[in-house]
């Protein structure tokens, strides 16, 4: 079973996502904030992190997913890029720092999951 790991730093969302990805065989974990996600990560070494680009705290989503994507233990990590922040330079960032994948907020489900889907082959 594939693990995926959702960060967001809003409840409601990480609710939502794990509704979408209950849809599919997978098993989820949540993280509140980039510190908890870097840790969850190493822990768990999840197939996929879900990650939103603003977070409260020392590491926003961009800055986590440099620090996973630069880490040999969680560099294999897919990272999936989900925010209503918009602008090329979001992506570019998002980008630089290691991201496979950006979807914008909000999303449809059925686009979410195929898109985890192939990211997960």
């Amino acid at each position: 079973m594939k693990k995926i790991l959702v960060v967001d730093d809003r409840a409601e969302v990480r609710d939502l996502l794990e509704r979408t990805l209950a849809r599919g065989s997978y098993q989820i974990f949540s993280a509140g904030n980039g510190q908890e996600a870097v840790a969850l990560a190493r822990d768990e070494a999840p197939d996929l992190i879900v990650m939103d680009i603003m977070m409260p705290g020392d590491l926003n989503g961009t800055e986590a997913t440099r620090i996973l994507k630069s880490d040999p233990q969680t560099r294999v990590s897919k990272v999936m890029i989900l925010t209503g922040k918009e602008g090329a330079q979001v992506v570019q960032d998002a980008t630089n720092a290691g991201a496979d994948v950006f979807v914008a907020k909000p999303f449809s489900p059925l686009e979410l999951l195929q898109k985890i889907d192939e990211l997960l082959g």
